[in-house]
């Protein structure tokens, strides 16, 4: 079995998107199919307005059409709703072909932050493209219902996988900071909320690590905070496993795959209850949630290590896989068999 997936998310970047499908893509392989990738990388492209990170792929829905027959795939499935993803969605309608998508990211949220555009515009756009699929892949059980109270049906949960072996409590080590440790690490951006962390009077040390768009403008804010930029995997699992407590800000995240990292490291977390933390520790097992943030971090402090890397054991790419590979066998009128 060949899928194809198109998402207008993809390397250079470094984002929960993009290694969520690299290791996807990787799995499926020990089920015995192939998955093969249309992304911005294969044209000419321009930076996305206040996120150059992402590049828009300049190109024609004919051109398109085109590139996904010459694939000759048994499937079809569209990652984001960019340039690739809304032609691909014309392409597969007009040839009668059943496609499933998935919802990452609350771009309605992300939008309305930047432009004074309406939610309500971006959601009702964004529920006519994802329900003339046949199934939406949506990361936590909050975000179906909230998705589904706006209209969104076909809804298939998709859960998130974690490597518990690089992301270790084993990783400790001394960071050389007074402690205690507050740790937050994503791209350093606007919708990820990052002053509401670093607002917060908190005893010992607040350590960022991540790279992006506010990330000046922060530094030069908050500097008794320690920006340690991007750091690669295998620093940034000492990282993890050194803090004493994950801090997540974000109120618009549709999972965060950075907040079981933390978990696998044997950090707890602490966050908003919002879509994501409230799916993950909303339980109090492995971290804290609370509206006032200072509280839910206070709290993590006392939470134990072990509790946090058990919950984290409950994530697997294998899982992640699995009920993948439901939706797009039930889109394609066919059973588990494609995965035994």
């Amino acid at each position: 079995m060949r899928i194809l997936m198109v998402t207008d998310a993809w390397r250079p970047q470094v984002n929960g998107v993009v290694r969520t499908l690299e290791r996807l893509a990787e799995t499926l392989k020990s089920f015995d199919v192939e998955t093969d990738f249309l992304t911005p990388n294969t044209f000419r492209t321009l930076p996305l307005p206040t996120y150059p990170e992402i590049r828009l792929a300049l190109t024609t829905p004919g051109h398109v059409a085109r590139l996904i027959d010459a694939r000759k795939v048994d499937h079809v499935h569209i990652v984001t709703e960019g340039p690739l993803g809304i032609m691909a969605r014309r392409y597969c309608r007009h040839a009668g072909r059943p496609f499933t998508t998935s919802y990452h990211t609350r771009f309605p949220e992300y939008l309305s932050a930047r432009l004074p555009v309406p939610e309500s515009w971006s959601y009702n756009w964004l529920r006519d493209f994802h329900n003339s699929g046949q199934g939406t892949l949506v990361a936590t059980q909050s975000l179906a219902d909230d998705l589904a109270s706006r209209g969104f049906n076909k809804l298939k949960l998709w859960t998130r996988g974690v490597d518990t072996e690089l992301f270790h409590p084993d990783k400790k080590k001394d960071l050389g900071l007074p402690g205690p440790i507050f740790l937050c690490a994503g791209r350093v951006a606007i919708e990820k909320n990052l002053p509401a962390f670093l607002d917060l009077q908190l005893p010992g040390s607040k350590v960022i690590v991540g790279e992006g768009p506010e990330l000046a403008r922060l530094k030069a804010k908050y500097p008794d905070a320690h920006f340690l930029g991007h750091r690669p995997n295998d620093e940034l699992a000492e990282i993890y496993a050194s803090a004493d407590v994950f801090v997540f800000p974000s109120r618009t995240d549709t999972f965060g795959n950075v907040i079981i990292e933390a978990l696998a490291s044997g950090t707890p977390v602490a966050a908003f209850p919002v879509t994501g933390p409230i799916d993950i520790i909303g339980d109090g097992v492995g971290g804290a949630v609370s509206e006032d943030l200072r509280e839910a971090a206070l709290k993590a402090l006392h939470i134990d290590r072990a509790e946090a890397r058990q919950r984290a054991m409950r994530y697997s790419w294998l899982t992640c896989t699995e009920m993948f590979l439901d939706t797009v066998g039930e889109a394609l009128g066919t059973t588990r068999k494609l995965a035994a």
